[in-house]
């Protein structure tokens, strides 16, 4: 491959649709190939924003906003990183000549919830939960009563566990509906999940190209209302468990088809396998890469996308601990120790403008024997404070 030099007229150039802390470092790994970084968000000083070429603030669901913002950049690339973007714009995109990530029907699959369900559940016949789709409060009681309680309720476009929550009796069916409104996305439709009594969950990062499909090892991760608290790699789990993983990772990949890295979650009840999510893009739970691999989630994506050949060495086991705001601040200052520093654990900070209760603010990272990790990781993440 050639490599060119940013700001040049022959640059290669990644567009993201979304400057979060998993865009920004993206647009990190990408910079240190030489690529120019165009990032794309709703807010001004997004993560992606602080590293990246240029930076736009738009409204990423107004589809001629976000064509407008491509056509004057003519990126290499797209790079969709959220779940809240104008599809109709990705799909006007591929018909004028752009390269969508992976592509642009992949994120109209995988974005929403009712797509990716039903084309891996019907299209594909993978094992999942039982699920149903409801737009009204009167349907979602309906779809509760007959999926049983309790039941999983989701908005089917949203992100970081936003509007998800857990019906345990029809008791708490009105309060899920109010819930839903916090969707980062769409919550005019919910999907009704069946509850799988599961033994664990993990996340499978699969990535391909023309090169090829590989599989990180499997990250173990811990959910409160759908947002990770802590992940670890690897999750320990039968071959057999595993194998299936793969194998439906694969399958839902390849129909999929594109570039890129897709992080495929499931349930593991005994031997079952279910398939559960899908995001074709770097995954919350999968920054403990950035301190077991060699190359991390995002640096694969990045080679993934350039089409180079996808290897990593992997360093050892570890855990990464989310650190949510306990305030709300228009200039965000956190308090963590120097202890938190050592050879084998490190604290990224992601530079968010703004800090609100529970929003996401930085993740701790042990490398280590898994459970100590774990420990570890989770008590950096409580030493730290805000202000």
């Amino acid at each position: 491959m050639t490599f060119t030099t940013p700001l040049q007229k022959d640059a290669v150039k990644i567009m993201l649709l979304g400057s979060g802390e998993l865009g920004k470092e993206v647009a990190i790994e990408a910079q240190r190939l030489g690529i120019e970084v165009i990032a794309v968000d709703k807010y001004e000083n997004a993560p992606a924003h602080l590293v990246a070429n240029r930076a736009y603030t738009i409204d990423m669901q107004d589809e001629a906003a976000v064509l407008e913002v491509i056509e004057k950049e003519q990126p290499t690339y797209i790079l969709p990183e959220v779940e809240a973007i104008a599809i109709s714009a990705l799909f006007e995109a591929e018909k004028r000549g752009f390269h969508v990530i992976p592509n642009a029907e992949a994120v109209n699959k995988t974005m929403n919830r009712k797509n990716i369900r039903v084309f891996a559940a019907e299209e594909l016949g993978l094992k999942t939960s039982g699920y149903e789709f409801v737009t009204t409060l009167e349907g979602l009681k309906a779809a509760g009563e007959r999926i049983g309680f309790p039941c999983v309720i989701k908005p089917v476009m949203s992100s970081s566990g936003h509007g998800q929550s857990i019906a345990r009796t029809a008791d708490d069916i009105a309060k899920s509906w109010e819930i839903a409104k916090e969707a980062r996305g769409d919550a005019s439709e919910l999907i009704v999940e069946e509850f799988v009594p599961f033994d664990y969950e993990i996340t499978l990062l699969t990535v391909r190209n023309e090169t090829g499909t590989i599989f990180c090892d499997a990250i173990g991760h811990v959910q409160k209302d759908g947002d990770f608290i802590l992940s670890w790699q690897p999750m320990q789990m039968s071959d057999a468990a595993l194998q299936k993983a793969k194998d439906i990772a694969k399958a839902v990949t390849d129909g999929l088809g594109g570039r890129g890295i897709f992080g495929v979650e499931f349930f593991v009840k005994d031997e079952e396998v279910y398939f559960s999510e899908l995001s074709p893009r770097p995954h919350d739970t999968g920054m403990v890469t950035l301190i077991t691999q060699s190359q991390s989630q995002f640096a694969l994506h990045v080679r993934a996308v350039l089409g180079l050949p996808l290897e990593y060495t992997t360093y050892g086991s570890g855990a990464c601990g989310a650190y949510k705001a306990k305030n709300e601040s228009h200039t965000p200052v956190l308090e963590i120790p120097d202890a938190s520093f050592t050879k084998d654990s490190f604290v990224r900070v992601f530079g968010k403008p703004e800090s609100h209760v529970g929003r996401r603010m930085a993740v701790s990272l042990v490398l280590d024997e898994v459970e100590t990790a774990k420990e570890r990781a989770l008590a950096i993440a409580a030493s730290i404070s805000d202000r």
